[in-house]
């Protein structure tokens, strides 16, 4: 057995095809949690629960107690499912990691063991003390690394649940909907829900999503930046006065506005040596986020490389400032702008 996608995992729940040892890792804790319910409920028939259902927290639960419940017999049931949250084999002991490995040698057949991580998080591709665990499972079971998704099937899967509540969402607005609210899960499902008690049935519009949906303080500090670069002086102030009514630190406001003027300073050097903006994709971390490239390039045709370094320097003299000095941490972010909105007509396009 081997490693499955979140897809073949649902597929085999749905065809009862069960397996007797899993472990489900990775970003998407939402989807994670949704196919860790359905794989108790459907393996258990959700029959007799006080007898074929266990959950630990495997933070601390014992190994030896998390092994008898995993060889415990299920009751009028073919499976007794257990579940293990949070079992960090990086601080378990070699007596302990000895145990479960051999446990995993030999699943019980009528049990259904699930580890998940549900607040920790590894790098698969430098895993550590997390391959051996992975391969012992492999072996017998199978592991499942939720993923972040990609813009596009985020879209999709807004898509579908406007659609589960009665309302149709195009692609295009699901996708504002992700520039506005961001990619987390959790947050679009709640976005989806207001805008469709909103809307009632029908098609949501995009004046339904301008007036329901929260923007986060990524998108917010975007288009600040944009109004900074435009000139734009009464809408930068009133975007900076938002931020903070919705008390946004000014230490976050300051990391996404610098990374803005880090992108556009990126995409001019590029442009400026004749290379196409998507060679950035080979030395930066741009995947899935080609958006900030398309925007960065668009706004920083407004700026020279001046420009751009001065901003850049006033962006560090300011996160300094925010650290060390006593002023008012709202007057500095004023200053700042100031500062950023004179900066942005200095200099030559080169």
């Amino acid at each position: 057995m081997a490693e499955y996608t979140e897809q073949e995992l649902i597929k085999s729940i749905e065809k009862r095809e069960f397996h007797n040892v899993y472990f489900f890792y990775g970003e998407e804790k939402m989807l994670m949690e949704a196919a860790v319910k359905k794989l108790a409920e459907r393996s258990t028939g959700n029959q007799f629960l006080d007898f074929n259902y266990q959950s630990f927290d495997g933070s601390f639960a014992d190994t030896e107690e998390i092994i008898r419940a995993a060889e415990g017999l299920p009751f009028m049931a073919d499976y007794k499912c257990v579940l293990v949250s949070d079992f960090n084999v990086e601080k378990r002991d070699a007596t302990d990691m000895a145990s479960i490995k051999e446990l995993l040698k030999n699943p019980s057949e009528s049990c259904v063991l699930i580890f998940y991580l549900l607040n920790l998080n590894f790098n698969p591709k430098r895993p550590g003390k997390w391959g051996p665990f992975m391969t012992a499972i492999n072996r017998n079971g199978v592991t499942v690394n939720f993923k972040h998704k990609t813009n596009a099937e985020l879209e999709r899967i807004l898509c579908a649940a406007a659609q589960k509540r009665g309302c149709l969402l195009t692609k295009q607005l699901a996708s504002e909907i992700l520039f506005l609210s961001g990619n987390d899960l959790q947050t679009l499902y709640h976005e989806i829900e207001k805008l469709c008690a909103y809307t009632k049935e029908g098609e949501i519009t995009k004046e339904a999503i301008t007036l329901n949906v929260v923007k986060n303080l990524e998108t917010t500090v975007f288009v600040l930046a944009n109004a900074i670069v435009a000139g734009d002086y009464n809408k930068a102030y009133g975007l900076l006065d938002i931020l903070y009514y919705q008390k946004e630190e000014p230490i976050a406001i300051l990391a996404v506005l610098a990374a803005s003027y880090i992108d556009m300073y990126r995409v001019r050097a590029c442009v400026q040596s004749g290379q196409p903006v998507s060679v950035l994709l080979q030395y930066f971390d741009y995947k899935s986020k080609e958006f900030k490239l398309r925007n960065a390039e668009r706004d920083s045709t407004n700026l020279s490389m001046t420009a751009l370094r001065e901003s850049l320097k006033l962006l560090l003299e300011t996160d300094v400032a925010l650290k060390s000095s006593r002023i008012d941490n709202r007057l500095i972010m004023e200053q700042l702008l100031a500062k950023l909105l004179v900066a942005s007509g200095k200099g030559e396009k080169h």
